[in-house]
């Protein structure tokens, strides 16, 4: 057993954290499955994690976010032990770096600049400066640095949103929705002529014009496919209890009972939001 006191200490805060992770990777007395571990297979998890802050948040059940913010400090916490052990990087470097970044963006805040701006002028400030260190790194380009790793409808909106600070956007959205109508037209002819892969194209091609018409409106893509999908989980939740009244089961019944229970359920939902 070992016999760190850090490591039992209630009051150790990240420290005592960062001395948990060390020994279970210690390659001698260590947790084997945590010894097994390296930066690819820990990536889903922290994405993971990520998302479900994002659930707790929606919820607004605050003792959950505590509980989950835990486990994403503890995902930070586990790339920073790996990155040490290889010589990459350190925790310590890790907090520096993004310390300096914070103070370096922030000049209306941590320098001489005027706070007597718009949260629009500091946006601008903050990509001016985000293009600078761009072009410190030789990645000066308008693209560069999106992570490939988002998910799509999101990096979608990133990349647009890119764009659209140097000038390539339709400045209406009735534009957008005329490219939609198009897109719509190409892909419903390569359903009737052209192949998987064709079809496929076409398909992610309406779908990056429905990213930007999002973004045109003001929509987070991904938060209203999440609540889409939430409603036809309610929804369809509702066929299978009103079916289970009467003792079956969806797979006993036509679509056209099931379309009809679930318009019921739609009616339901919208009475409901009126009372």
């Amino acid at each position: 057993m070992l016999h760190d006191p850090l490591i039992f200490a209630p009051d150790g805060s990240v420290a005592r954290l960062r001395a948990i992770m060390a020994a279970l990777r210690d390659p001698e007395t260590g947790c084997p499955w945590d010894i097994e571990q390296n930066f690819a297979s820990i990536a889903p998890y922290t994405i993971e994690e990520a998302y479900e802050v994002e659930d707790a948040i929606a919820a607004g059940d605050w003792p959950a976010l505590e509980g989950e913010l835990g486990d994403l400090l503890l995902q930070v916490v586990y790339h920073a032990q790996m990155a040490e052990e290889a010589g990459h990087f350190s925790f310590e470097s890790l907090t520096r770096a993004i310390s300096d970044k914070m103070v370096a963006r922030h000049p209306h805040v941590f320098g001489s600049e005027s706070r007597d701006k718009t949260a629009q002028d500091q946006v601008a400030d903050w990509e001016r400066v985000k293009a600078q260190e761009r072009a410190a790194r030789d990645r000066g380009g308008v693209l560069d640095d999106v992570a490939l790793g988002l998910p799509a409808l999101m990096r979608a909106v990133k990349l647009q949103k890119r764009a659209a600070r140097v000038g390539f956007d339709w400045p209406e959205t009735t534009q957008v929705l005329d490219k939609i109508i198009e897109e719509s037209r190409e892909l419903n002819e390569a359903r009737d002529a052209m192949g998987p892969a064709e079809q496929a194209e076409e398909f992610g091609d309406l779908l990056f014009v429905m990213a930007n018409l999002a973004r045109h409106l003001e929509i987070d893509p991904e938060a209203a496919l999440r609540a889409a999908n939430a409603k036809f989980t309610r929804r369809f939740r509702a066929i299978e209890a009103a079916l289970a009244e009467q003792g079956r089961r969806p797979e006993d019944s036509t679509l056209e009972e099931m379309d009809a229970l679930w318009n019921a359920a739609k009616a339901q939902e919208k009475a409901d939001e009126g009372r």
